[in-house]
């Protein structure tokens, strides 16, 4: 499927569903970036396609169908490793969930594998300070911190956590 036709099918979607542009769009991309997908002058990522497609509550890749093999055998592969390591850090194999989530990040889930690994690491932080090595758990919260900055998934919660116990490592010192 080339971009006008993909431009085309979101554009009969959204008309069909009594949306605007902007209704459409909420803060996930500017309108005028709508405007430009639906004129078939630019083609939007995966992650913009599946978010387009749950606000216009339809199933996820339907506005891809025809896309092309490559992708979808991409994506599944992909999927397939964010359910892994959801698995994983459910089982709280947190070092294995680590490792399966930095697989994520180049992918189209690099935000969840962000989120993950910043959830990971806060846990191993925890877990190697209350063990008293303390030199471990600050790097593991320093990691922490960095992944909680990262993609659409922000924690707050878990930066302030990790800079908590950063300074009850220093305070230890």
């Amino acid at each position: 499927m080339n971009s006008q036709e993909l431009g085309k099918r979101i554009k009969e979607a959204r008309i069909a569903r009594k949306m605007t542009q902007s209704e459409l769009v909420g803060d996930f991309i500017t309108r005028n970036m709508l405007s430009r997908i639906e004129s078939g002058n630019a083609c939007p990522s995966v992650k913009t396609l599946e978010y387009l497609a749950n606000r216009l509550e339809l199933p996820p890749g339907s506005l891809m169908d025809n896309i092309g093999d490559e992708t979808v055998v991409a994506d599944s592969k992909d999927s397939e490793l964010l359910l892994i390591c959801k698995k994983q850090f459910r089982e709280k194999s947190y070092s294995d969930a680590a490792e399966t989530a930095k697989k994520l990040i180049d992918s189209d889930f690099s935000d969840e594998g962000a989120a993950i690994l910043a959830k990971c690491f806060m846990s191993m932080a925890k877990k190697s300070a209350d063990s008293e090595n303390y030199t471990q758990a600050a790097k593991y919260a320093k990691s922490a911190m960095e992944f909680s900055d990262d993609g659409i998934y922000k924690s707050r919660e878990i930066s302030m956590e990790a800079m908590l116990l950063l300074k009850e490592i220093a305070d230890k010192s």
